[in-house]
Formats: C-alpha cells, structure tokens, sequence
C-alpha cells in the first residue's frame, strides 16, 4: 500500500472535526453553523474511508456515502428554516430564534 499512512488520514480528519466544532460553538449565524456541520461529517467520512482503506474492504466507503446522503438532507432542511425565518424579517441570530411559530 503506497501513500500516507492510516494515522495521517486520521490527523486530518480530527482536524478538521475540531474546526467544524469550533465553529458551531463560536458562530451565531445559522448558515456558518450548517457550514462547520458539513466540515464535521466529511472529517467523519474521512475517519471512515481511511479505515475501510486500511481494513481493505470497501464497507467504509457505504457508510461514508450514507452519510453523504444525510448531509444533504440536513443541509436542505436547514437551509429551507434559515429561508423561512429570514422572509420573516427576523434576524438571523441563534441565540435570539427561541421558537419556530408559523
């Protein structure tokens, strides 16, 4: 097997999971906090196809794609309620959405 090794794959990717978390507790805007979700899932899909490569088999990579799948569904239901509340007039601060009234 050539290239980077397992560990290194794995570097990344707990880097990238401690920016994506970073990012959801220090943002305030509803499309930056699905943004860092989004950062955070594709270091979990990295963790997950550096051990299918590893394991030699390609079950990791199923379970990437079916978190591929509920990433987007995610984003498209988060970025339908950031839609929703912003053709409300309300600005769009995490702290002050306490309620999804009609």
């Amino acid at each position: 097997m050539t290239g980077p090794s397992v560990a290194a794959y794995l570097v990344v990717s707990v880097l990238l999971f401690a920016t994506g978390a970073f990012g959801v507790l220090i943002r305030r805007s509803p499309l930056i906090i699905l943004l860092a979700l989004e950062i955070m899932l594709n270091a979990g899909n990295l963790a997950l196809l550096a051990f299918s490569r590893h394991a030699g088999n390609g079950d990791g990579q199923i379970f990437a794609l079916t978190v591929m799948v509920v990433a987007a569904a995610e984003a498209v239901v988060g970025l339908g309620l950031i839609v929703a509340v912003s053709r409300q007039r309300v600005e769009l601060d995490v702290d002050r959405l306490t309620s999804l009234r009609g």
